[in-house]
């Protein structure tokens, strides 16, 4: 089975922690991995250009989607390979690296807009490959009672990412710098 696991942009402030997530993931610690970059630095720079340019929020979700990419290639100069794949997962390769390129097109289940991150896109990709779980590893820590909508709301995560983990519906974990927390998900009645 496979982990999808989302490095989250921020993680560029904290060098250190950034070459030991990606060396564990090289190593093999976390087992069959896919791994989904943050756009970081690139993603700002695409908010900064939407509000200095006007341009629409389909057109800065194709851009943050190439900053993703950015970052993909970033982390594949880690021993990391880079696939651009979205079909169910068949390499033989242990980990990886997501460039999510393919979605430039557009998708049915993808809102085109600031609302949907690489938070949402891991949690889209983890259900798309039926993965055992989803791991979001982020600059700050989340709390072990905190459920998505409360991480949402407080900004940890995307707006969309409440009803991405619904749809997902496996165990998604949130790695901070001092706690790793697995969500505890409402089921609706």
């Amino acid at each position: 089975m496979t982990t999808v696991l989302k490095i989250g942009g921020s993680l560029e402030a904290d060098p250190a922690r950034l070459r030991a997530v990606l060396s564990e993931v090289a190593e093999g610690v976390h087992g069959r991995c896919i791994v989904v970059p943050g756009g970081g630095a690139f993603a700002e720079a695409v908010r900064a250009a939407q509000i200095r340019d006007g341009f629409d929020d389909a057109e800065a979700h194709r851009r943050a989607l190439d900053a993703m990419g950015r970052m993909a290639d970033f982390f594949c100069d880690q021993d990391l390979r880079l696939t651009r794949s979205v079909a169910p997962w068949a390499d033989d390769a242990a980990a990886c690296v997501w460039d999510p390129v393919s979605l430039r097109a557009g998708h049915p289940d993808i809102p085109e807009s600031w609302d949907v991150t690489s938070d949402s896109l891991a949690l889209w990709l983890a259900a798309r490959l039926r993965a055992k779980r989803c791991v979001l590893v982020k600059s700050a820590d989340a709390a072990p009672e905190e459920p998505p909508d409360a991480l949402a709301r407080r900004g940890l995560v995307d707006a969309a990412f409440p009803a991405f983990a619904v749809r997902y519906g496996g165990p998604i974990a949130i790695w901070g710098p001092t706690r790793r927390v697995t969500l505890q998900q409402r089921v609706a009645a």
